[in-house]
């Protein structure tokens, strides 16, 4: 069978023109997906006020932390069914996703189990304050039916763009997310729901992503689910493994919003909060852009990693680099430059949350840069199966060395330097990227 039946030629198709083909319908997708949660917030903002914002950062975390184990799963399963298909090991591919569907979604219900039985502890847990309870509690009580179809559509996404469909998997993100938009404004506003709107819509536009994702499955190009899986646990293992920097990339961000909650609301209050809130409704788009550009190379990279065609990887890795430094410069700049225009489609720039994140954002806005080489290098370790680097990469950006620095910089710059804890953490482990990657550069990927 040839490699042209997945729709896209791994193996002897050019590079560049691969990588263009799966980047921008992704791109494409991820920034709808990410315009959704500005959107989103632009509404509750408008419609709540900056305790609606705030409200929603507290919840936040479990929503990543859903999307990283789709993550998980969804690379997980695409590098290894990716070196399954360079081998045309179909019967193996096709098992492997199967486990990866069936087994996350048994962990998400676990997941949402105590969210359900016992709410008020798991926002307090979360951060959440009396004055914030109201909204937090209805934001948590609707957003919980669309987890689990949200999973659903991360690893989706990933199996699908490997098949050879990545318009498909662009329209597995636009789709929910202009659904998504046209709920939130209706919900919000017209039936002045509040939050409650807001986690409603999104769950919906969930709903509708998940089950366009298993559809697909119907008439994919060779990819199919399937009952006959020998080995169920061992193919669970292996994607966790591979796709675990992809969860903790998500869970990093999590621990980056809970950190930077608690840091924002003792230095400021509430506003503090709303002001922290703006930049982590950014931060998923700067997240969206770079992701496009490892999700685009990934398939090309572990397909040609399990054909053996080591100099295809690395010149993938030089087309990934590449355009995640152009995106990450632009982000930054555009950030920068329109921080007060950016705000005030949240909130008045004029009110205390306002002016402190006017303050704060081109700060903020410089690890751009660095988070994009960084989701770079990520991305290609994964694909070549070396998940121990991956995931040291991921806990240095995310926990190692941002929650010290989320600590230190305030007490050592007290203006900025609560804003400067992620740039700082993205700029140190870059440069441990960059350290690991030439001292292994005359080797082959499979050598070290």
């Amino acid at each position: 069978m040839s490699t042209e039946k997945l729709g896209l030629d791994y193996a002897n198709g050019r590079i560049g023109r691969i990588f263009c083909k799966i980047f921008f319908p992704t791109l494409l997708g991820m920034i709808f997906n990410a315009m959704l949660t500005i959107i989103d917030g632009i509404f509750v903002g408008r419609g709540v006020g900056p305790e609606g914002i705030a409200s929603v950062n507290i919840v936040a975390p479990l929503f990543m932390i859903t999307t990283g184990i789709g993550l998980m799963f969804g690379i997980g399963t695409s590098v290894a069914a990716g070196i399954s298909l360079a081998s045309k090991d179909y019967a193996r591919t096709n098992a492997s996703v199967s486990s990866a569907f069936i087994f996350s979604t048994c962990l998400i219900i676990l997941l949402i189990l105590p969210a359900i039985i016992s709410p008020d502890a798991i926002l307090s847990l979360l951060g959440s304050s009396p004055a914030l309870h109201y909204h937090t509690y209805g934001y948590l009580r609707f957003l919980l039916p669309g987890l689990i179809p949200l999973m659903w559509q991360s690893i989706g996404m990933m199996v699908i763009r490997l098949d050879g469909s990545p318009k498909y998997a662009m329209m597995c993100n636009i789709i929910p997310s202009l659904l998504n938009i046209v709920l939130d404004w209706w919900m919000v506003f017209p039936l002045d729901m509040g939050v409650r709107g807001a986690a409603l819509a999104t769950s919906i536009s969930c709903i509708v992503g998940g089950l366009m994702a298993l559809l697909y499955f119907r008439r994919s190009y060779v990819i199919r689910f399937t009952r006959h899986i020998t080995g169920f646990f061992s193919y669970v293992a292996m994607q966790m493994r591979i796709g675990s920097a992809a969860f903790v990339t998500e869970v990093a961000m999590s621990i980056m919003m809970f950190t930077g909650n608690y840091e924002f609301m003792h230095l400021y209050g509430e506003d503090g909060v709303a002001a922290f809130s703006i930049a982590c409704y950014l931060f998923p788009l700067i997240f969206m852009i770079n992701n496009a550009v490892a999700q685009s190379a990934q398939p090309i990279m572990s397909y040609n990693f399990g054909a053996g065609a080591d100099l295809r990887v690395r010149k993938a890795l030089r087309v990934s680099v590449i355009v995640a430094l152009i995106c990450g410069f632009i982000a930054s700049f555009s950030i920068s430059i329109f921080a007060e225009g950016i705000v005030s489609l949240f909130i008045s720039p004029k009110c205390e949350a306002g002016r402190l994140a006017t303050a704060g954002l081109p700060v903020f806005a410089i690890a751009a840069i660095f988070f994009a080489i960084n989701i770079a290098f990520i991305g290609y370790y994964q694909s070549i199966k070396r998940a121990s680097i991956a995931l040291l990469l991921t806990l240095l950006r995310g926990v190692i060395l941002l929650i010290p620095l989320f600590l230190i910089l305030p007490r050592l710059f007290s203006s900025w330097g609560v804003w400067a804890a992620i740039p700082a953490a993205e700029m140190l482990t870059l440069a441990i990227t960059l350290a690991i990657f030439l001292t292994t550069s005359r080797r082959s990927p499979r050598k070290y």
